[in-house]
């Protein structure tokens, strides 16, 4: 029988797990310290996949909760890829009733283009209008 469920908010994550797979095995945070992911978390609309009780996939929102939201740090465990997870990880987000009136939402992949184009993610419009500040291997030496 499927146990997978979502859940939301900072305070139904497992901080632990979600820095593991962050510092270890993404490729956009390695080496990030287990202080600055709960200090992320806690600043972000959270999004849980569950097995049961325990944590095999997140998604946050960094959003003001009116215009605009970032989705980051989107993750499904290897063991559990290619089961719908994240396809259900972001219905969720995407359904519910405060994103629907986002003026704007962003994310950077590398590789799950084809996932977010399902949800409506496309190229932006005018991407010569985006500018970015990037600090690569910001925490090698944490």
């Amino acid at each position: 029988m499927n146990t997978y469920h979502i859940k939301a908010e900072f305070e139904n994550m497992d901080i632990a797990a979600i820095h593991d797979f962050l510092s270890k095995e993404s490729y956009w945070a390695i080496g990030i310290p287990l202080e600055t992911v709960e200090t992320s978390l806690k600043n972000s609309f959270c999004v849980g996949v569950f097995d049961d009780k325990i944590q095999i996939g997140f998604a946050r929102f960094i959003t003001d909760y009116a215009t605009f939201a970032y989705l980051a740090d989107v993750y499904v465990l290897k063991e559990y890829r290619g089961k719908g997870l994240s396809k259900m990880l972001i219905k969720y987000i995407m359904d519910l009733e405060w994103t629907k009136g986002l003026r704007r939402m962003l994310l950077a992949t590398l590789d799950a283009h084809s996932l977010y184009k399902r949800f409506g993610f496309q190229s932006p419009e005018n991407p010569e209008w985006l500018m970015e500040i990037k600090r690569n291997n910001l925490y090698e030496n944490s």
